[in-house]
């Protein structure tokens, strides 16, 4: 089992920044790849990024391309989400999750999942 545990979620004003985190216990973090996803009121959870489990690979969704990055660091099994240039649009619980495959884009592609944070962007 993998627990996952995610922070940094809040109120921000379009055009500001956040970072989401993500701590992971309980298996080889370095074994995992790592996600991050959102879902806003009356929509389906989407796909936003994610890094391989050496981190050498990330893939993003165009709609978040450019704005956000995502980075982990594999001695404190954390896994970041930086977003920039936030908009109102963004509005959603976001969540991360790991994966022991490779179906990075996909959400039946991860095994475990945290119990989400709520971003508000206001305009």
């Amino acid at each position: 089992q993998v627990q996952l545990v995610e922070s940094g979620g809040g109120l921000v004003q379009a055009g500001g920044s956040l970072r989401l985190s993500c701590g992971a216990s309980g298996r080889t973090f370095s074994s995992l790849g790592m996600g991050w996803f959102r879902q806003a009121p009356g929509k389906e959870r989407e796909f936003l990024a994610a890094m391989t489990r050496g981190g050498l690979s990330t893939y993003y969704a165009e709609s978040v391309k450019g704005r956000f990055t995502v980075s982990r660091d594999n001695v404190k099994n954390m896994v970041y989400l930086q977003m920039n240039s936030l908009k109102p649009e963004d509005t959603a619980v976001y969540y991360c999750a790991a994966a022991i495959g490779g179906s990075y884009r996909l959400q039946n592609g991860y095994d475990y999942w945290g119990q989400g944070t709520q971003v508000t962007v206001s305009s």
